[in-house]
């Protein structure tokens, strides 16, 4: 059946928009042939091309993967039959393993005879490896070895995740009670690089968690050790006579028992201050201008020496485009990430044994390019040292077993 000029028209209405756009650029014509647009209009893509050959030797990879699967099942069912005829064998344990693996070759010559249109290839979701055409694992290790061979200095820790970005928090305890506490405490401070600190603000909670029924009416006595000034806060069914008076949380109806399997906050405390004698950990950054750039030197003191603090980050920027810093002296370990422009001072652990150390590096640049500075960290031990201390009873006061956790964590650490 032939078309009619018009649907002619219609047919290859795309084809002829393509070719008039390479006729015409900004209202001017081209120079350009008959055989030089057919060129560019039938030009093929390159990443198309590649995409479909990799398409292709998967396809072919799953395919084999099923013939040997197909093969195996075969040898398995003759397995079977053999085994149903031999005196030492029962056939009811090798015919049940047979039709399982008849299940699972079944559904993978389907999904392999039949593979979705998709633009990029596809992971099975199922326990078979026929489909699984792509490994995550594997793309992620080329990336890294792709940067890698570009220069870039890949740390990685335990977890996968950048040094700054483990430090936010702490794994949880292998072994809990079924009473259980948490006492977690947030930081967030902002100093001067001059000196002068212009806010800092401690937020506390103490969670409790019951996870049986014949501990749920308990009191917990509590030790405030705090010499800041610290404001407390209880939960609306807590007894505020019995926590004034005693130190003890308990519920203001002695019957009642705390919700079962259910984190409950029953004690809050917020410490807000300007006062530079309460920063945890203290940071002077010095930019000093040379005649090939800046001279920093940066280095920190632990102001509160019954602190511990872990996986210490102090992150700083730097000029981009310049090249790496040139490291001088160093307590600690450093990492330069020339994507965020940002160079990462590590420091482990700084304690009392630990509580002072340095950082000096030159590179390219003026002092405002390093500002602000950003600190993250984490610590197992209360800054207000409030804890609970012992847990009993409602009746006849009995000690009963419990668990805590603590964590001390950054929420915004940051010199400007």
């Amino acid at each position: 059946m032939s078309l009619s000029p018009k649907g002619e028209i219609s047919e290859h209405c795309f084809d002829l928009i393509f070719a008039f756009d390479e006729i015409v650029a900004l209202g001017y014509r081209e120079n350009v042939n008959l055989a030089q647009i057919r060129t560019f209009t039938e030009m093929d893509s390159h990443e198309e091309k590649v995409f479909r050959a990799v398409r292709e030797t998967q396809e072919r990879e799953a395919k084999a993967e099923m013939r040997r699967k197909a093969k195996e099942l075969q040898q398995i069912r003759r397995d079977a039959e053999r085994g149903k005829k031999g005196p030492g064998f029962g056939g009811f344990g090798s015919s049940g393993m047979s039709s399982s693996n008849t299940a699972i070759i079944t559904d993978t010559l389907i999904e392999v005879e039949k593979p979705k249109p998709t633009p990029a290839p596809v992971r099975s979701s199922g326990p078979s490896k026929a489909l699984k055409l792509v490994g995550k694992g594997k793309e992620v290790d080329e990336f890294v070895d792709k940067l890698k061979s570009e220069g870039e200095n890949i740390i990685l820790s335990s977890t996968g995740k950048r040094p700054s970005e483990a430090s936010k928090s702490l794994p949880p305890p292998t072994h809990t009670e079924s009473v259980h506490m948490r006492v977690e405490e947030k930081i967030t401070l902002t100093c001067g690089r001059d000196g002068g600190l212009q806010n800092m603000e401690v937020l506390g909670m103490i969670t409790l968690r019951v996870s049986d029924e014949k501990n749920g009416r308990i009191r917990l006595k509590f030790s405030n050790n705090d010499k800041r000034g610290v404001q407390l806060q209880t939960h609306p069914n807590v007894d505020k006579k019995l926590f004034t008076a005693e130190s003890v949380i308990g519920l203001k109806n002695p019957d009642k028992s705390f919700p079962l399997k259910s984190d409950v906050g029953v004690l809050k405390w917020r410490l807000q201050t300007t006062d530079e004698s309460f920063i945890p950990l203290t940071i002077n950054c010095w930019p000093s201008e040379s005649g090939t750039g800046c001279d920093v030197n940066i280095e920190y003191e632990l102001q509160d020496e019954c602190l511990e603090l872990n996986d210490v980050v102090i992150s700083i920027p730097v000029p981009s485009g310049v090249g790496a810093p040139v490291i001088g002296d160093l307590d600690g370990e450093y990492r330069h990430d020339s994507r965020r422009n940002v160079l990462e001072w590590c420091l482990p652990v700084i304690d009392v044994k630990n509580k002072t150390g340095s950082l000096e590096f030159s590179i390219p640049g003026q002092p405002n390019d390093f500002f602000p500075v950003n600190v993250s960290f984490v610590s197992k031990g209360s800054y207000c040292d409030i804890q609970v201390i012992k847990v009993s009873q409602v009746d006849g006061d009995c000690p009963v077993r419990f668990s805590t956790e603590t964590s001390f964590v950054v929420d915004k650490y940051e010199i400007l």
